[in-house]
């Protein structure tokens, strides 16, 4: 007999079964009830000793059924609110069907008549399997003054605090690769940039846009590279001025601090450079270099705060 009712439901909803499928879980589970409304509304029609029937008479009578049990449980649930309960029981359904103008007493004879089509129960689907990786905590179960009819509690996962963070990378080998992938990448995005904003010289001559190459911008004076100083030298000169410059003052100040406490000091007993000859200022003006690219940095005197 399940086998039969089974079979007519698929000849009477054969076009239901083609429908999109939905994509939202509410939307399928509206489906899946649709369905099996549509199976239910087939196996009455059978009884009622129809073969077959066209796919909107179909719809029309699983509408109509929808919305009556909709209206039921509409009602039921208003009657069960009025007496100050939240689940509703029997009496609140057969209280809705008298209400509804359906005689109750027909309903026994209904469930034993002798054609009943008994239908199968839809499969059931499993429940989905949590992963390992989400899997944090134990699950909480409902205390006792919360109804058991409520929604369960999310899994752990969603609300548990996991904070995570990465410790800083102290071996030398791992630092100096990330250094000199680094400093790779910059000069690799500094040349793409600039091949794309200046001018470039392509490798091959067909294709201009595969392997593009700087322009070499020829010099005006080619020797003006040679006579400046690299900036490492800069680096090791200003280091050498400022701290020469800081001997300077403090033999300054460690000379006007003697003169001061001794002020009768005689001249005389100055010490005069080796060959007794004081340097003139025009000596001074021999010394320097006339070529500007030869010269040596200097820095204005910095002194320090004590």
């Amino acid at each position: 007999m399940g086998d039969s009712s089974a079979a007519s439901g698929t000849s009477l909803n054969s076009g239901g079964r083609g429908a999109k499928a939905a994509s939202s879980p509410a939307e399928n589970y509206q489906l899946a009830r649709r369905r099996t409304l549509q199976v239910v509304v087939s196996a009455l029609l059978t009884e009622s000793g129809f073969e077959s029937a066209e796919k909107a008479a179909v719809e029309t009578l699983t509408e109509m059924m929808q919305s009556y049990i909709n209206e039921i449980g509409r009602c039921a649930k208003t009657y069960c609110e009025h007496t100050a309960r939240s689940v509703p029981t029997l009496s609140d359904t057969v209280v809705t069907l008298i209400e509804m103008g359906f005689n109750v007493d027909t309903l026994p004879v209904y469930a034993k008549r002798s054609q009943r089509m008994v239908i199968t129960a839809p499969p059931v689907t499993n429940a989905p399997v949590t992963p390992k990786s989400l899997s944090a905590g134990q699950k909480r179960t409902h205390p006792s003054h919360i109804p058991s009819h409520f929604p369960e509690f999310p899994d752990p996962h969603t609300y548990i605090k996991t904070p995570t963070f990465r410790e800083p990378v102290s071996d030398y080998q791992v630092v100096r690769e990330k250094a000199a992938t680094q400093r790779r990448d910059v000069e690799r995005a500094l040349t793409r940039f600039m091949a794309k904003t200046g001018e470039t010289q392509s490798l091959f001559k067909d294709d201009i846009s595969a392997f593009p190459l700087i322009a070499a911008r020829p010099s005006t004076i080619p020797y003006l590279s040679a006579l400046l100083p690299s900036e490492l030298e800069l680096q090791t000169l200003e280091e050498t001025d400022s701290s020469e410059q800081d001997d300077q003052t403090d033999s300054e100040n460690a000379a006007g601090n003697v003169n001061a406490d001794d002020p009768s000091a005689d001249k005389e007993n100055s010490v005069l450079p080796p060959g007794g000859v004081v340097p003139s200022a025009k000596a001074n003006e021999d010394n320097v270099i006339d070529n500007p690219y030869l010269r040596p940095v200097k820095k204005p005197k910095v002194r320090r705060k004590k």
